[in-house]
């Protein structure tokens, strides 16, 4: 007898059909069979040693989160009810350029305190791998929802390059070459790239074409964050296309909003743009969080060239007072790169966490708001908060247009990604809430899409990006990643006044046919593994 039957569940099978009320039959990790109107039609019902009794809850395929970053929180933290009781069933990371594999000693360590704003400072991990591949075999040691893995560009430039702006040699591209070609091999989906974060930034476009045209070799795809999200947002997207173009490579665009005051309302030219490259055969797809601001951490907004050499030349230019005149002068009349060539704002930097408990009291504020409080300039703010907390501090930026929100969120090659971070005493909201805001926020309350609409961009739009051949729909012998949620309930209990809030409305989170969530509660279930590239 099989393990588990489904009774009465209204399917929202994620090809954007029509629902239809069945008995889903799963055992073995899979789907194995599906009685549509059962009762209705007075039919033989099918039997299980464990019936789910699902009237009044929609029953979808898992959600896949297409921009994550839990590549050290899905070891640190067995529970991670922030994704699992969102119903995310598979989680993308390796994103923005920066990521832990493939590494040595030395990388690992000034990858580290890069990103230690994303990911915390990573000593209380032991990060015991250094390919791609012995990455993914330590997630297959048992994980709360699934992970598949982005090379990160900027971490294979550290690795074979370092840290400074510079072009690469022959031998060092062929290098980096060979680092994706392996990672690609070890079972990655594809190469990310952070193209305003250092050293990721410093690589031209003839370099990340070559770097391309390995991940296309094997079936992947490139995941850009792009030049700019702000001052030549337009171009920097156009960038893109016609690099995939040459490389002839699957390009996803991450994070792929429109923010700052130059483009309010410029949705509309963006999606212009990609329709006409996907009219010309390209093959595109983007995600987006439903929320208009931002998040990443404070030193990602200094211009490149203070950035250069890493986390120690950075502290040292920082410290240095005539450096640190040019790092402002940059920042507030030019517009850095690091802040998508916009002059700084800072009323709409938020203080989101710090990596040091006793600088606290700046989270929950701007900079504007702590250099008032403190009679000083919020430059003078941000520097010596980036000194005490070694460049850890995390932020919230206030820059995006919830009519380009709505815009892009519609398109038909639109995917779902929180872009998460898990850091930090307040973190952004949508690192718990994303995927029940969707279902919650725009689909009940504002009707911007379809709730059919809206699952197939959340389930089967990105498994078909991932190549995954049995994932993103409620079909017999697909895998058992599903979820059951209440369409008149479902909604985001994070806030950004309290944003570790879980969702209400979703009850059962399956993976692998497992009960990750059960009645609302977290099991103790570690059915999760890494997904790893299929072969072509």
């Amino acid at each position: 007898m099989e393990e588990l039957v489904i009774r009465d569940a209204d399917v929202v099978d994620g090809s954007g059909a029509d629902a239809y009320r069945a008995d889903v039959v799963v055992d073995g990790g899979r789907i194995v069979s599906i009685v549509k109107e059962a009762a209705a039609a007075g039919c033989q019902r099918p039997k299980a040693r464990r019936e789910l009794d699902a009237e009044g809850l929609v029953l979808s395929p898992g959600f896949i989160d297409m921009h994550a970053h839990s590549d050290l929180a899905l070891l640190r933290d067995p529970d991670h009810s922030a994704k699992a009781a969102q119903g995310v069933t598979l989680e993308v990371i390796g994103q923005d350029g920066l990521s832990y594999a493939p590494v040595d000693d030395r990388t690992l360590g000034e990858v580290r305190r890069a990103i230690a704003g994303w990911n915390g400072p990573g000593d209380d991990v032991d990060c015991d791998w250094r390919s791609v591949g012995e990455y993914l075999d330590r997630l297959d040691r048992g994980i709360a929802v699934n992970a598949a893995y982005l090379i990160p560009q900027g971490t294979v430039r550290a690795l074979a390059v370092g840290w400074d702006d510079r072009e690469a040699t022959e031998a060092e591209l062929e290098h980096m070459r060979r680092l994706v070609a392996e990672g690609m091999e070890q079972g990655a989906v594809g190469m990310s790239s952070g193209l305003t974060y250092t050293p990721g930034m410093y690589a031209k476009d003839a370099e990340l074409t070559e770097l391309c045209r390995v991940v296309a070799s094997y079936g992947g795809y490139y995941c850009p964050h792009h030049r700019s999200y702000g001052a030549g947002a337009l171009q920097a997207y156009e960038e893109m296309v016609e690099l995939t173009r040459e490389a002839d490579c699957p390009l996803h665009l991450a994070h792929a909003t429109m923010n700052f005051g130059v483009n309010k309302g410029k949705a509309p030219e963006l999606l212009t743009l990609l329709d006409g490259a996907l009219a010309a055969g390209a093959d595109i797809t983007l995600d987006t969080y439903p929320y208009t601001p931002g998040c990443t951490t404070l030193v990602a907004l200094l211009p490149s060239w203070a950035s250069e050499g890493g986390p120690d030349q950075i502290m040292k230019r920082l410290a240095d007072d005539d450096t640190a005149e040019r790092i402002r002068h940059h920042m507030e009349e030019i517009g850095s790169d690091g802040s998508h060539g916009v002059p700084m704002e800072w009323e709409t930097i938020e203080i989101s966490g710090t990596g040091d408990p006793a600088l606290a009291e700046y989270v929950g504020r701007t900079v504007l708001e702590s250099a008032r409080l403190r009679g000083e300039t919020p430059w003078t703010v941000a520097r010596q908060l980036l000194l005490a907390d070694r460049l850890a501090p995390t932020i919230l930026q206030h820059v995006g247009h919830e009519e380009n929100v709505r815009a892009i969120m519609r398109h038909r090659v639109h995917t779902g990604g929180s872009d998460g971070i898990l850091q930090g005493a307040k973190p952004h909201p949508r690192a718990y809430g994303t995927f029940p805001h969707y279902l919650g926020h725009y689909v009940r309350e504002l009707g911007v899409l379809p709730l059919e609409e809206c699952v197939a961009h959340l389930t089967s739009r990105p498994a078909a990006r991932l190549r995954l051949p049995d994932r993103g729909l409620v079909r017999e012998g697909y895998r058992a990643d599903l979820v059951l949620f209440d369409p008149a309930t479902v909604a985001a209990g994070s806030t950004y006044e309290n944003p570790r809030v879980l969702p209400t409305g979703i009850p059962h989170v399956l993976v692998d046919g497992r009960f990750v969530m059960e009645d609302g509660r977290r099991t103790d279930v570690l059915a999760g593994r890494s997904v790893r590239r299929v072969p072509r």
